[in-house]
């Protein structure tokens, strides 16, 4: 069984659906929504991925289902929704997890990468938003909460995805306000420099870039994907049902971190008072 730090049975009866759900914080969050009770839908682009998390869920105890879709593509996310609803014939929680960006100097970025990228992560992000809500949510309300990152201080070497994540950041708000009056609530987590399955994916080099880059917040470390899950799940949760339209930043303090003052440094500033 999954250590969670929920009540056990808080999501029964509920169905979420979580893009970019076979790896990473994707799959976390699903083995915790699963974990409590939720029946949990698996959507990406590759297989292989889908049935291996579904084959985690269940060896925990937990109801999952796999759907293909890729999010940049219209007609896999209508049929995206149609069969997630032909399955489980309703959908109470999304996640948008699903995302992707590479490393690269802006001026190096060429046009088809800055595409997919945006399209990936910010357009895709709005149209399964927006036809889970035609289908379902305009009817019965519903929650969702959107994966982003942090891009206060802006992004460097990822510009790309910085400008799709604040769009989303937007998003969020503006959906909120819209939809509030049918019952539906959106927010958004912001995860910080985290120890997840994504970080294989880049070059050895950028990925110690990275693991150091991970230290400079004032918890002194990277995160994990289970507390960017333990995150999400409390924003789909009870606990949340008075906030919409925020994002909560899950990084350690890392937006707030100063270059001026390092957080090893902090303690000698008893010695300037004097």
């Amino acid at each position: 069984m999954l250590n969670t730090i929920f009540k056990q049975g808080l999501f029964n009866e509920k169905v979420a659906l979580i893009t970019g759900g076979g790896t990473g914080i994707g799959l976390r969050t699903a083995r915790e929504l699963a974990q409590l009770g939720a029946t949990v839908i698996l959507a990406g682009r590759k297989l292989e991925n889908l049935n291996k998390g579904v084959a985690i869920i269940e060896k925990e105890g937990g109801k999952a289902h796999t759907v293909v879709c890729n999010i940049r593509e219209e007609e896999s996310v209508r049929s995206c929704i149609e069969k997630s609803l032909e399955l489980c014939g309703t959908i109470d929680f999304l996640v948008n997890n699903a995302g992707g960006q590479f490393p690269s100097p802006s001026e190096m970025i060429p046009r088809k990468g800055w595409n997919a990228v945006i399209e990936t992560n910010l357009s895709g992000t709005f149209f399964i938003t927006q036809e889970v809500f035609n289908k379902v949510f305009e009817k019965k309300g519903g929650t969702v909460v959107n994966v982003i990152a942090n891009m206060w201080k802006g992004f460097p070497m990822m510009s790309h995805t910085g400008a799709a994540r604040a769009g989303v950041d937007n998003l969020t708000k503006s959906l909120a306000v819209e939809w509030a009056k049918y019952g539906v609530r959106i927010n958004a987590v912001a995860p910080g420099t985290i120890r997840s399955s994504g970080l294989e994916t880049y070059d050895p080099a950028f990925k110690q870039v990275i693991e150091e880059f991970g230290k400079k917040n004032y918890a002194g470390r990277m995160g994990t994907e289970e507390e960017v899950a333990a995150a999400i799940v409390f924003l789909l949760s009870p606990a949340a049902a008075y906030i919409t339209g925020e994002t909560l930043k899950a990084d350690g303090g890392e937006w707030l971190y100063s270059h001026l003052i390092a957080p090893e440094e902090h303690g000698k500033m008893a010695e300037w008072k004097d």
